[in-house]
């Protein structure tokens, strides 16, 4: 993969969050590193985290999605 395919699909798994129905969501941060799709922020709910990684697991593609997201609640 190269890196602006990388960089696409970083910034795509980006605006899907941001733009997401459920507030939870929208401040999260998504980086890339080593063919890894790393997710991070703080959520109130196992179940938010869960909707995270589900809303951009389509756009990974070949990449490793990798919740680091943390539940605060």
């Amino acid at each position: 993969m190269t890196a602006t395919e990388t960089r696409e699909i970083v910034t795509a798994a980006s605006a899907r969050l941001a733009s997401s129905s459920v507030p939870e969501l929208r401040s999260l941060r998504v980086d890339e590193q080593s063919n890894e799709l790393q997710l991070y922020g703080d959520v109130r709910s196992y179940y938010h985290k869960q909707l995270a990684q589900e809303a951009v697991l389509p756009i990974a593609g070949t990449m490793q999605v990798v919740n680091r997201v943390a539940v605060r609640g």
